[in-house]
């Protein structure tokens, strides 16, 4: 089973990343999982999504304590939440950062970052980062095509705005062609 932990704030559409990353698996012939963790519920505050896919009916319907994937949508929430408490050894990390972070532990072998910040403020007029960060992490896993998810994209967000539909996917292909891949060895 692969398991992937999702952080960011509220607002900036955890919950809703966690479902169309499950949409994109059930798309490729795969079963999965979404499970929000609210702490408080309101504008700003922590928020973690878990998603659990794998090629058998997932049953387990807990938090992922021991994620191979990890995707931030806002570093900074690192000040409130340690997001990288126990992660599995040879982690994928997929970062809204600007550059390579410095703060990686050893655990992590790849990074894929993107500074979705600067795709999505333009298009959105906020850090509006959940699909840009999941184009990033189709390109940055393979777990995933982008054509799924950009059909998650469409089947989750039915029913919004063609235009804001439009511009979810613009920033998610932009996502996927701007992210940066580094195999991480560690701290020398």
């Amino acid at each position: 089973m692969i398991e992937i932990r999702i952080h960011g704030r509220g607002g900036q559409g955890a919950v809703m990343a966690s479902k169309i990353l499950v949409s994109a698996a059930v798309l490729e012939g795969k079963h999965g999982s979404a499970i929000p963790d609210f702490t408080f519920e309101r504008r700003g505050a922590p928020v973690k999504a878990f998603v659990k896919i794998d090629d058998q009916y997932i049953r387990e319907k807990t938090q992922v304590y021991t994620p191979e994937f990890l995707i931030v949508l806002d570093p900074s929430i690192k000040t409130a939440v340690d997001y990288y408490e126990g992660i599995a050894d040879n982690c994928t990390l997929v970062i809204n950062y600007p550059k390579l972070p410095g703060d990686v532990p050893e655990k992590v072998k790849t990074i894929g970052y993107v500074d979705a910040n600067k795709i999505t403020i333009p298009l959105f007029g906020m850090p509006m980062v959940n699909t840009c960060m999941l184009g990033a992490f189709a390109k940055v896993t393979g777990l995933i095509s982008l054509d799924s998810i950009k059909h998650g994209i469409s089947e989750i967000m039915e029913g919004m705005k063609d235009e804001m539909l439009e511009k979810n996917i613009h920033a998610a292909e932009v996502g996927y062609k701007e992210a940066v891949i580094v195999e991480y060895k560690g701290r020398d």
